[in-house]
């Protein structure tokens, strides 16, 4: 769904450049509270892994393909504030390295495919975790629905800002009708890749899961016939490290992105399908970085097509798992800076009082 240059006018894609930037700032901030000493290693990772899977379009109709949007994916493993962080960091990557998505319409893309999917999908998750059993399983079924819904929130997203500052005279309600419809099969694909992932890295370290924090259940003892809480349990041992999840995850990332991504569909994505049919890209406008040495995810000079789309894909693996790596390095940093041993000890004396009060 990325929003080439000449679809949205340059007043509406302003002020979604407002939007996207108050969204990060907000984001920088929030993270800093989802991110340790285990997960913020795992955030450069998930933007790396969002960009290889980008790259594996689907069919999903006669002539039509779709990808992942990864907002869901990234918000229910590293949680929503970071999770908005990861996708603005592919799609920033896309646009100056790939061509993929307008620089002007940056701001667009950031508020729709990284915003809006985060925001939907987060939301949604967050409620079926409520009110589903407290189980690994409810999790992995939440990720299924919360991705599914999120890439067609994303093209009503879409939609509404056309309707607003289209650049072309095309009916409101067929651009609705076709982008909901096709983005519902491209959710389908979108949710079966989130529930997957998100299962898998459950089924060997759940608590590298953002969205599976506090499932666990006290365990009960029956006694005299009544349930009672069992004695909590020993502290756990200090948190293994995630280096072998990282690893993993960078390995499957450059598999997918330098040799499975030669075999995906060469159909025109959900958006680009409806703008070609309702001729939405009459004005579109040719990239800014059109001339770029990685344009249209090939390295330019190297003429078998193969070899030159699996080392694109494997530079923009890299450059993306660096990019995010150093901010979410930083936004680490800076929340160890906020925890001075002046705040801890006043916050210390502040709990203990409050004890004492009880």
């Amino acid at each position: 769904m990325h929003v080439p240059d000449g679809f949205i006018d340059a007043p509406t894609s302003a002020v979604t450049g407002v939007v996207a930037a108050g969204a990060i700032a907000v984001s920088l901030r929030g993270a800093r509270r989802e991110l340790d000493e285990r997960t913020a290693p795992l955030a450069g990772l998930v933007a790396a892994f969002i960009f290889a899977v980008q790259m594996l379009n689907f069919p999903v109709a006669a002539g039509t393909s779709g990808h992942l949007l990864g907002g869901a994916l990234a918000a229910i493993l590293v949680g929503p504030y970071t999770g908005i962080l990861c996708v603005s960091v592919v799609l920033l990557m896309q646009g100056i390295l790939f061509a993929d998505g307008g620089l002007t319409a940056l701001g667009v893309n950031i508020t729709d495919m990284a915003l809006v999917t985060t925001v939907v999908a987060y939301a949604l998750f967050r409620g079926l975790v409520k009110v589903l059993p407290r189980s690994r399983r409810s999790v992995t079924v939440a990720s299924f629905v919360a991705a599914l819904v999120s890439v067609p929130a994303a093209a009503l997203a879409f939609t509404a800002l056309y309707g607003i500052g289209g650049t072309t005279d095309v009916a409101i309600g067929k651009v609705a009708t076709a982008m909901v419809g096709v983005h519902l099969l491209i959710g389908i694909g979108e949710a079966a890749i989130t529930a997957l992932t998100v299962g898998a890295v459950i089924a060997v370290r759940p608590d590298l899961v953002y969205g599976a924090r506090g499932l666990r259940q006290r365990l009960k003892l029956r006694v005299g016939g009544e349930l009672v809480d069992a004695p909590a349990a020993a502290p756990e041992p200090a948190a293994r490290s995630p280096r072998k999840v990282w690893l993993a995850g960078l390995a499957t990332s450059l598999v997918l992105a330098g040799f499975v991504s030669f075999y995906a569909s060469a159909n025109p994505d959900g958006l680009e399908k409806v703008a070609a049919d309702k001729g939405i890209d009459k004005k579109a406008e040719e990239h800014a970085n059109a001339g770029s040495p990685l344009a249209d995810y090939g390295v330019k000079d190297v003429g078998d097509a193969r070899l030159s789309g699996g080392l694109a894909g494997v530079i923009g693996v890299g450059v993306t798992v660096v990019a995010g790596s150093t901010v979410f390095w930083a936004v680490r940093r800076r929340r160890a800076g906020d925890t001075s041993p002046g705040s801890t000890t006043a916050g210390a004396t502040t709990g203990t009082t409050g004890d004492s009060g009880v």
